[in-house]
This record gives structure tokens, C-alpha cells and sequence, in this order.
């Protein structure tokens, strides 16, 4: 195939520049905000798709983030493409800041209180959630009882708080990167106008100048 890789990367290659992409995150942040200045659509349309995006990073939806963002951006008539790739606004980078509002903010609330110095650890409490997923999972084939408790434990101390709290912040984080898209967008695209229009007047001088000589 004429655009297949002629060096095929490693799994693991590919699973690490998931996690942290080649060039690091301030180069694929500027790649990406590249990408959605160049998007043919009207600049209103694009931030919705920016906005849909943004709203979609702060919840804990992990793995379903570019589907949500591309149905939001339907609803609202954004850019689908533009919604797929504002997600990544959630990054490593932003992660540990995103989570800690979302989990503070849904715990205040929901009236209630997360200290990792009296409850699990965050990693500890994803751990344990995921070990109770693989038991009960296998207890379906054998004689072993499902358990539930680091799930519940999840559920209640990471999971709930963080998807409240992230669908608060994440509005208005999307608002404020909406408000922010339209004008970038728009002076860009009206630049990249002017650059085409100037470069087909120069175009068409060169023609009529050949034309010129030609009739001398």
C-alpha cells in the first residue's frame, strides 16, 4: 500500500506514544490546535466541536471520550472532527490538575470528603476496583463468590464525585475555550484567505503577462 508504514513499530512503542506522544504533549498540543484552525468549517461550528471536546475530557468516561464528544458535537452542530480532537485537552499533563478539581468539587457537593490519608490511596482505589473486575469476572466460571467492596469503594469515593464535579467544571471549561476558538479561528482563517486570493491575483498577473508577450 502506498501510504503503509515501511517500518512497522513495536506494540509497546505504540502503547507508550498513546501515553506520551512523540515530541512530548506541548508538540502534539500545538499540532492539534494546528489542525483545528485548518478544519473547512465556519469558525462558530469548529468551537462547538472544541467545546464538546473540552466538556468531554473533564469526566471519568475514559475510553468512550471521542465517542461522547463526536455525539455532543452532533446534538449541537459542531465539527465532529474538531470535538474528536479537543479531547485532547485531557493529557497527562492536565490529568492530575482535571482530576483533583473534578474529585474535590463532586465531593463538596455530594456532601462528602476524600482524604487519601485516611481512604485508600487514588491508584490504590483503581487497583482494587480493577482486582474485584478480574475475581468476578472468573467467578462467573467457577464456584467463587463476586465481590464487590473496592468496586462500591470506587464508585463512591472516585468515580460519582469525579463525573459530578467534571460535569461542573467541564461546561465551563468548554465555554471558556469556546469563547477563546472563535476569534483565533476566524483571524486565521481570514488570513489564509487573503494568502489564497493573493496568490491566485499573482497567478492570473503571471498569465496575463504571459499572454501579453505571446500576442507581441
Amino acid at each position: 500500500m502506498v501510504f503503509k508504514r515501511r517500518d512497522k513499530r513495536p506494540f509497546f512503542k505504540v502503547l507508550w506514544e498513546l501515553i506520551w506522544p512523540k515530541g512530548g504533549w506541548v508538540r502534539a498540543f500545538h499540532y492539534v490546535k494546528h489542525r483545528v484552525r485548518r478544519l473547512p468549517d465556519p469558525p462558530h461550528r469548529i468551537a462547538r466541536g472544541v467545546f464538546a471536546g473540552v466538556l468531554v475530557s473533564f469526566t471519568p468516561l475514559f475510553g468512550f471520550h471521542f465517542v461522547i464528544a463526536a455525539l455532543i458535537s452532533l446534538a449541537i452542530r459542531g465539527n465532529v472532527i474538531a470535538a474528536i480532537m479537543a479531547t485532547f485537552f485531557g493529557n497527562p499533563l492536565t490529568f492530575p490538575f482535571i482530576a483533583a478539581g473534578g474529585l474535590k468539587l463532586g465531593h463538596w457537593i455530594l456532601g462528602s470528603h476524600y482524604d487519601e490519608g485516611v481512604n485508600h490511596s487514588l491508584m490504590a482505589t483503581f487497583g482494587g476496583a480493577w482486582d474485584d473486575l478480574k475475581h468476578n469476572f472468573w467467578a462467573m466460571f467457577t464456584d467463587q463468590v463476586a465481590e464487590w467492596g473496592n468496586l462500591a469503594s470506587f464508585y463512591h469515593e472516585i468515580f460519582l464525585p469525579y463525573l459530578v464535579g467534571g460535569l461542573i467544571l467541564g461546561p465551563i471549561a468548554g465555554v471558556i475555550c469556546y469563547y477563546l476558538s472563535v476569534p483565533v479561528i476566524t483571524a486565521y482563517q481570514n488570513r489564509r484567505k487573503g494568502r489564497l486570493k493573493a496568490k491566485l491575483a499573482e497567478i492570473r498577473d503571471k498569465k496575463a503577462k504571459k499572454a501579453d508577450e505571446g500576442g507581441e
